[in-house]
């Protein structure tokens, strides 16, 4: 069933959005963060859908006459299934993104933009169509523009009746403070290496070594695992891997070429800089803890590349590489962006 139990390694966020359920007290807005690729969305579709699982036939009808005002919960209202059934009416429509009471917003373009959240709010102005419970949710919410988190702030502070939110970012630190002060806040982790390793291996039969390298170098993410399983990124990272060996002994436009090569791909730009990162990653972590270090095939490569550069050396390219993920984010230019993080990466 496409329920909570579909999500793994986030027991503790689960606990509590099931205890919410179970309770009957749901916060107005709930905010969920963590990387991408570790369960938040399908947490979000899981909690809309246990809101208004109508399994036992009758639904769950809320309490409106006992409504407490604060600015993070709503009105107690009766105890709802922990785990959606999946297979009534109401599960099977938001399932499908054909729930009229399940509202996504997701950016248009690089942003959430202010017209996207007033169309919002004029929505909210009306009752529910067929839900007990109106969720909302809000993909990648760090990328509302001001005007549009001031213009969400307003429905946080008067919550429409039998209406919840759910902001999914990545980036919690590019919200409004005020947007973050009224949001029940709940962090998703990063998923274990084994556990990743585990699915690739039993639901998708790759061999236990290849799902070790895939595993490491998605970075806690399923989602970019299961992407890379199926994109050959063993060798892409080996190329990476060598070009990024090379990159200070190549000359000026060699350099812009492969800036402008990787920039070309937007799909898998996000897992290349990933996988960059872990590189560099490992070049720190093999002068001081070397048996930690992802990819664990490439020992006596690693070694010797840690050797030529000193540490604070590594961590300024690891942030260039950061600094470049959140450029991208905000909706730079591709080509500009990569192309100055390699000339960056290029230098020693």
């Amino acid at each position: 069933m496409p329920g909570f139990e579909s999500i793994i390694d986030q027991e503790r966020p689960i606990r509590i959005l099931t205890t919410f359920l179970q309770k009957g007290t749901i916060p107005h807005a709930l905010l969920f963060t963590g990387i991408e690729g570790v369960g938040k969305e399908r947490a979000a579709a899981a909690f809309a859908m246990a809101c208004n699982c109508t399994r036992d036939g009758t639904g769950y009808i809320p309490d409106w006459e006992n409504t407490r005002k604060t600015n993070r919960c709503s009105a107690p209202i009766r105890p709802m299934p922990a785990i959606p059934c999946g297979d009534c009416k109401s599960c099977r429509k938001i399932q499908t993104h054909n729930h009229p009471d399940i509202i996504r917003v997701k950016p248009s373009g690089p942003f959430i933009k202010i017209d996207q959240i007033r169309t919002l709010c004029q929505a909210l102005t009306m009752r529910p169509y067929e839900a007990n419970i109106r969720v909302v949710i809000i993909s990648d919410a760090q990328a509302m523009n001001p005007a549009a988190g001031n213009a969400l702030l307003k429905v946080l502070e008067e919550p429409p009746a039998r209406t919840h939110l759910i902001l999914v970012t990545e980036h919690p630190s590019d919200l409004l403070p005020t947007i973050i002060s009224r949001c029940q806040h709940i962090r998703f982790k990063p998923i274990s290496q084994k556990n990743i390793e585990s699915v690739l291996v039993r639901l998708h039969g790759l061999n236990p070594a290849d799902a070790q390298i895939i595993a490491g170098m998605a970075g806690g993410s399923l989602s970019r695992a299961l992407g890379m399983y199926g994109s050959n990124w063993i060798n892409r990272r080996n190329w990476l891997i060598n070009e990024l060996d090379n990159l200070s002994a190549g000359p000026s436009n060699r350099l812009l070429a492969f800036g402008e090569q990787l920039s070309k791909n937007k799909e898998m730009l996000p897992a290349v800089l990933e996988v960059m990162k872990s590189w560099m990653r490992d070049l720190v972590i093999e002068k001081v803890y070397p048996d930690k270090i992802i990819n664990q095939d490439l020992t006596a490569t690693i070694r010797q590349a840690s050797r030529k550069m000193s540490m604070d050396l590594l961590l300024e390219k690891i942030e260039t590489i950061q600094s470049t993920q959140h450029a991208i984010k905000a909706g730079t230019n591709l080509r500009l962006a990569m192309e100055a993080m390699v000339l960056k990466l290029a230098q020693v």
